[in-house]
């Protein structure tokens, strides 16, 4: 079931790491059980605390039959008694009662009791992918757009897309604004007009473009940031601490988090980035690095210079001249 087309079912699974799309799914069908019956009984559980017999004393007949409402969140960190009450309730779950299990993907835990409820005929599943492709992302917005029955142009959509960079909660939002708009088609110029100049970027997305090798979109970000006040010494301090956590594990790549003053998150992204670069490369990098430092601090009478050389040499992985 698509999640915006959300709707009861005896037992709901929503599975996926997009929390935003399980959290209007959720939502969506909690209204439609509401507006159906406003007595409905609503019951919250985190997965990991739960204990034996709590889904059967909720979902219990009561004396006079309302109807429930049981969410159970982080299934990915489910408990044993979970497990086996979960698959007790497959086979015999409760008239007038919707089950949902929030299970974000994030391990296998509980896989047992995932496969038995994908295998259930009672049940429905809503997957809610996480969206990190510009073209994942264009498809969402297009896909709001026509949710509401409202017509938005390609230079719109790319508009928007621009104003919000990654947060799927305030794009959708934008959406839902710019659909009250009294226009018959959302234009770029109507895009412009609500959120005009509002390019999300910031230090650690310029890093982020450059590493990644997007050396025209790492300068895009980079022009945009100083353009709208963003100060060289920052930017340099930010682009500089991913240098010097790749440069960490460069020669020691068994290190762990602790060891290296890092988060573990740190370390992966870190690992990540270090993919195709030699030691000549991080040793310009991290030269140039130093000199736009230093520049941005008033060595130079340029700062921005040293700062794009700086972010043009990490998007080629320190090859000063590549081919």
């Amino acid at each position: 079931m698509e999640w915006r087309k959300a709707a009861p079912h005896p037992i709901v699974f929503v599975s996926g790491s997009e929390e935003y799309f399980a959290g209007r799914a959720i939502r969506s069908i909690r209204e439609s059980l509401r507006s159906q019956d406003a007595s409905l009984e609503i019951h919250e559980i985190d997965a990991a605390d739960y204990s034996s017999g709590t889904l059967i004393n909720l979902t219990s007949p009561s004396l006079f039959a309302e109807p429930r409402l049981v969410i159970i969140r982080a299934v990915e960190k489910c408990s044993d008694d979970l497990i086996v009450d979960g698959l007790d309730y497959l086979l015999n779950p409760t008239e007038d009662t919707t089950v949902i299990l929030r299970h974000n993907g994030s391990s296998v835990r509980g896989k047992k009791l995932v496969e038995a409820i994908r295998e259930s005929e009672l049940a429905a599943e809503i997957v809610c992918a996480d969206i990190k492709k510009d073209a994942d992302r264009q498809a969402f917005v297009q896909g709001e757009f026509a949710h509401g029955a409202r017509k938005i142009s390609p230079g719109a959509v790319r508009a928007l897309l621009d104003a919000f960079a990654d947060d799927t909660a305030e794009l959708a939002a934008a959406c839902s604004q710019l659909m009250l708009d009294s226009s018959e088609s959302i234009t770029e110029e109507i895009v412009d007009r609500y959120y005009g100049g509002r390019v999300e970027t910031n230090a650690f997305k310029v890093a982020d473009a450059a590493l990644a090798g997007r050396a025209g979109e790492a300068m895009a970000l980079l022009r945009h940031a100083l353009a709208t006040g963003a100060d060289p010494v920052p930017l340099v301090a930010a682009i500089s601490m991913k240098i010097r956590q790749m440069a960490k594990i460069y020669g020691n790549r068994s290190a762990t988090a602790a060891n290296l003053g890092m988060a573990p998150w740190q370390l992966d992204k870190a690992r990540k980035d270090l993919t195709g670069w030699t030691d000549d490369g991080l040793a310009a990098a991290i030269q140039a690095m130093a000199t736009a430092d230093a520049a941005a601090k008033g060595a130079e009478r340029d700062p921005v210079y040293s700062l794009e050389k700086l972010v043009n040499l990490i998007s080629h992985k320190g090859l000063v001249n590549p081919k």
